[in-house]
Parts: structure tokens; C-alpha cells; sequence
């Protein structure tokens, strides 16, 4: 019985609202909470029209006014606040959580928007140097919050999604019931839908392109190897879904896992592309269109990449011409009893399934569902700690049991394809 605020109402959020209202033993009220106000109600009234018993209003905010959300948080009393707009927002909304005392859970870690800003350069250049990889997101801006949370006496829970977040409950669960240690671990994103357009983004555009055109790189013996972008490239066969292309890109589950199994002497992130995407991408890139800084078009300043987001579909109209499946999980190798041992834990997921039961193609769906769970075990008290963790530094049962029952049925493949 709780009452929970949503900021934003993109796909994912919109997954995950929904969700959030079909578990109305745990959600009784919930307040959905955006810059367009206008989505809020939309879906208010699609989840109204389905029956549910879940109160639910709706508001107008901007995410990036520590503020307003400050005087939202304070006029609607959540129980728990979960964020579901961008990660550039991540540490205002954390901010306002830390002012009012109240649990914070999100699904994705923190973000520069403007990369090119001195202050938060002179921290990235310093940490790009002692840390070893070049990626514009890392947690620990998130985890220099750990004390306040913990004399705050709040949760919070990073990265509740399904790359990071089921892929560390994975771990979490592999470790506890199939490993004595685990030494490898191969992270493997597959989508196998075909959207039919030429070129789109299956989640927010900035935020896409700007994961994939990046280096890549992976933890090995305590330490990181960078790579160049689209530099390491392996075929797999994906149960469900067949045979495809997947390249080795920095993620941020990497960080965490590495962190808090420090037995693993490998971990590796993988996820499939096909060609007309990298090649569209690339040409992109060269022209400069992946770019944050600002450029001067006709007397006014525009952000490439923004300009770049306005003309592509938005992933949250793929839903109903999206075909295929996805295939997301992680491949473990380590010692059992003595002996050496493997295990393949993953979920398939339908586009045209998810479409039906909410409206939404699969990769949204396999990230609100997950954002949901997170929230709901925070709420109910289950993953209530004080302080910031990310979700494998939990018990996995409960959310695994969880993805069961809300639609993210998974797979242990005890004898899988291993990846060279």
C-alpha cells in the first residue's frame, strides 16, 4: 500500500506505469509527473479505461528544477519517488529526494547533457585517468551519495532496468544458487525486431547513439581495456531469435559488477547491430551530427544531436509496426563444488506481445517492467537500505520471482554457446 511519483512519461515510463498498475497490492496511488503534461493525461486516461483500482493524477514539473520537484515531492508525499525521464536529471532528482527524505529509484546512471561543460570536464579528464575509460557515464557522481542517503535514512536504487539491472539481479541469482565464484561473465543484448524504417533508435536518440559511437571497453584482472568503437565483433546464435552481429561496448553494469564481485577476472558487454544501422550511423558521426556542442544555424544555437532527435521516429511510436523478439542475458563460467561449471541465464522477449498487452514495442517493455520491480521491492521494504546500490547488491530472489509473474519469463541453460 503506497503511494509513488513518476517522473516522466516516455515509453519506458509508460511501461512501467502501467505495470506499476497492475500490481495494485503495492501501488495504491501514483502520480505520473512531466515537462508535456499532456501525456500524463493520455495515459491516465488509458489506464482508467482498463478498470484499475490505482488513483493516479497528474502533474506538470521540470526535471531539471531541483525546485519544483522539491515542492511536487513536498505537495504529493510519495513513498518513493522513481526516475524515468533522462539521466541527465538523475542527480537533480536525487537532490530533491535527499531534501524531502524520500526513497529514490532510477534505471539508468548519471549523464552530462552538455559534455562539453569545464566543471564537469576537469572531473571527467581527471577520472578518465585514474579509472581507465572514456565514457561520459559512471556511477560514481551517483555513489558520492551514499552518506547522505544513509544519515537521510533513505534507498537508493540505481539502475533498475534490464542492462543494468536484470543482467546484475542475473548475477546476483547465478552467484547465490549455481556458483561457488564466478570468474567470466559475458553480458549479451540481442534485438531481433525490424521496425521497417531505414534508421531509428529503439530508446531515446541522444542517449543511444551516443552509448554506441563511443569507445568500448571491458573490466579483465581488476582493470580496464578500452577499445575503439565497433572494434570487437562476434556472431552469435540467440535462442529465439537466430544468428546475429554483436560488438563490445562499455556499460555501466560493468562498473558495479566489477566492483562487488571482485572474484570475476572477466566481464564483458555485447549487444547485436545490423549493418544498415552502424552504417547510418557512422555517416552521421562524420558529419558531425552525434555532436553535443552547440553550433550556430541561422542566428540561433542549436545541439546537433538534438536537432538529429527531432527528425528521427520516436521510440515510443515503434510499438505497432515492430516485428521479432529480443534476447537479453548474461553467460557465466566459474567453479561449482570444485569443478568448473556454465550457465546462461536470459529472457525473450515478443515486440508484437508487448505491443498488445500495453502498447509498446519490447525494448521499453523490458525496462519499465524491471523499474517497476525495483521500485515495488524498495517500497514494500524488501530492498530497503539505506544508502545508494545497484541491484545486484541485493537478494535476487524476489525479483526474479517477479519478472515471472509480470511478464519477462527466464531461461537457465545450464550447457550454452560460449563466446569466444
Amino acid at each position: 500500500m503506497s503511494r509513488l511519483l513518476v517522473i516522466g512519461c516516455g515509453g519506458v515510463a509508460q511501461v512501467a506505469i502501467q505495470k506499476c498498475c497492475q500490481n495494485s497490492k503495492t501501488f495504491t496511488e501514483l502520480c505520473i509527473a512531466s515537462r508535456t503534461v499532456s501525456k500524463c493525461d493520455a495515459l491516465k486516461e488509458k489506464i482508467e479505461k482498463s478498470g484499475s483500482s490505482v488513483k493516479i493524477t497528474t502533474k506538470s514539473v521540470n526535471a531539471d528544477d531541483v525546485n519544483e520537484l522539491i515542492a511536487l515531492i513536498k505537495e504529493y508525499q510519495p513513498d518513493a519517488v522513481l526516475n524515468v525521464a533522462l539521466p541527465y536529471q538523475d542527480l537533480v532528482i536525487m537532490d530533491a529526494c535527499l531534501e524531502c527524505k524520500v526513497d529514490y529509484i532510477d534505471t539508468a546512471n548519471y549523464e552530462p547533457e552538455d559534455t562539453d561543460d569545464p566543471k564537469w570536464r576537469e572531473i571527467y579528464e581527471k577520472r578518465c585517468k585514474e579509472k581507465g575509460f572514456t565514457a561520459y557515464f559512471d556511477y560514481s557522481w551517483q555513489w558520492a551519495y551514499m552518506d547522505k542517503f544513509k544519515e537521510a535514512g533513505i534507498t537508493g536504487l540505481l539502475g533498475t532496468g534490464f542492462d543494468p539491472g536484470v543482467t546484475s539481479v542475473f548475477t546476483a541469482y547465478a552467484r547465490k544458487h549455481y556458483f561457488d565464484e564466478i570468474h567470466y561473465i559475458d553480458i549479451l543484448d540481442c534485438n531481433g525486431g525490424d521496425h521497417g524504417y531505414a534508421f531509428a533508435t529503439n530508446f531515446n536518440p541522444e542517449i543511444n547513439l551516443r552509448e554506441v559511437s563511443a569507445n568500448g571497453s571491458y573490466w579483465e584482472d581488476g582493470h580496464w581495456v578500452e577499445t575503439k568503437p565497433m572494434e570487437i565483433k562476434r556472431v552469435y546464435e540467440f535462442p529465439e531469435v537466430g544468428q546475429k552481429d554483436m560488438y563490445l561496448l562499455h556499460h555501466e553494469e560493468i562498473e558495479a559488477l566489477g566492483k562487488n564481485f571482485p572474484e570475476v577476472k572477466r566481464i564483458r558487454f555485447f549487444m547485436t547491430f545490423g549493418q544498415s544501422y552502424l552504417d547510418h550511423m557512422r555517416c552521421l558521426e562524420d558529419v558531425g551530427m552525434l555532436s553535443t556542442t552547440p553550433i550556430k544555424f541561422e542566428g540561433k544555437d542549436i545541439v546537433p544531436i538534438q536537432f538529429l532527435k527531432a527528425l528521427l521516429p520516436d521510440p515510443a511510436s515503434l510499438g505497432p509496426r515492430t516485428v521479432g523478439k529480443t534476447n537479453i542475458g548474461c553467460i557465466f563460467r566459474g567453479i561449482k563444488d570444485g569443478k568448473e561449471k556454465t550457465v546462461y541465464i536470459y529472457n525473450v522477449c515478443d515486440h508484437q506481445e508487448c505491443y498488445k498487452e500495453l502498447g509498446s514495442q519490447a525494448i521499453s517493455y523490458t525496462t519499465g517492467v524491471p523499474a517497476m520491480i525495483g521500485t515495488a521491492l524498495v517500497v514494500n521494504g524488501q530492498w530497503k537500505k539505506p544508502g545508494v546500490y545497484t541491484t545486484d547488491e541485493f537478494d535476487p530472489d524476489p525479483y526474479m520471482e517477479m519478472l515471472n509473474e509480470y511478464g519477462l519469463p527466464w531461461v537457465v541453460d545450464e550447457n550454452p554457446i560460449l563466446v569466444d
